[in-house]
């Protein structure tokens, strides 16, 4: 089985973004999926595109969580990519 991949899009001095981080980390399910940070400005389309939407988390590709994480929820989500109906 492999493990879910989780993107950060973050960017220096977010709040919200330290916040998620904490929320994934607390979520209890740290085994299941690897962990990227992304610095969105690191490049100019994802500057453009987040600006105003961090952080933004996605898994498996998925845009999954804007803004703020429920660690229940994001754990549930790791399960479901992980048993998939």
């Amino acid at each position: 089985m492999s493990k879910a991949h989780v993107i950060v899009y973050t960017r220096p001095g977010c709040h919200l973004c330290d916040e998620a981080k904490t929320a994934i980390r607390n979520a209890g399910c740290c085994d299941r999926f690897t962990l990227e940070e992304i610095n969105i400005e690191s490049d100019s389309e994802l500057l453009r595109k987040y600006k105003h939407d961090i952080p933004v988390i996605v898994i498996d590709g998925v845009e999954s969580f804007i803004h703020r994480v429920d660690p229940r929820e994001f754990r549930t989500r790791i399960k479901r990519m992980e048993n998939p109906i």
